[in-house]
């Protein structure tokens, strides 16, 4: 009788070796979306991560020129030109121009070297009256061109009022720094091409319209 009970009652074996493989595909598919899930969540962290280390690099290591006008008496005034960013730059042209012109009035091509916290300076009384003439009263514009870490860059324009009376230069006064970072204009290799804005000229400052009636923001 007891033989017959658990004859009738007892779970086959065979039914148990069955259902072991169905129970580890199971654990397998579930270990396998908690792993998938963790992996996700670790590449959004590292990619947040290498964002922020580059966000921070560039930051570090992007150029940032200041240019100075200033007079040194009645005929003879210099350029100061500061690197203020840590990297080493080459500066390759110098242009400036009265704000009422479409076109640089005055550029000319440099091959000098600029270290990292460094200045260079140059007379330019000669050019300065040569570029406005002997009697003149209004804004000026003055930009820099360099190469830094293979790209080539751009300043935004840094304005003054200058007033030259029979060849005298009078005043030579800052009217504001720019109000832009440097901007590429020639992208480094494997990098997209600048955009063509980017490359032009800004003629007016912040707010005001351009000759070709767009508007410098």
């Amino acid at each position: 009788m007891d033989i017959q009970w658990v004859s009738q009652y007892s779970f086959p074996v065979s039914t148990l070796i069955a259902y072991i493989p169905v129970v580890a595909t199971v654990v397998t598919t579930i270990l396998s979306v908690v792993l998938a899930r963790a992996t996700l969540r670790y590449a959004e962290a590292s990619d947040k991560s290498l964002a922020l280390a580059r966000e921070e690099y560039e930051r570090e290591w992007s150029p940032e020129m200041h240019i100075k006008l200033e007079r040194l008496d009645a005929t003879e005034a210099k350029i100061i030109v500061t690197n203020l960013g840590k990297i080493s730059v080459l500066l390759q042209l110098v242009q400036w121009r009265k704000l009422t012109h479409a076109s640089p009035s005055l550029r000319w091509f440099l091959n000098e070297p600029l270290v990292g916290g460094r200045t260079w300076t140059e007379n330019i009384g000669k050019r300065l009256r040569g570029s406005i003439g002997d009697d003149f009263q209004g804004p000026i514009a003055v930009s820099v061109t360099f190469f830094a870490s293979g790209r080539l860059f751009r300043t935004d324009w840094f304005r003054f009022q200058i007033e030259v009376r029979d060849g005298e230069i009078l005043r030579l006064d800052p009217v504001n720094i720019a109000a832009l970072r440097v901007r590429v204009l020639e992208p480094g290799k494997g990098e997209p091409d600048a955009l063509p804005e980017l490359v032009r000229d800004v003629i007016a400052a912040p707010g005001e319209e351009t000759p070709d009636g767009e508007r410098v923001t």
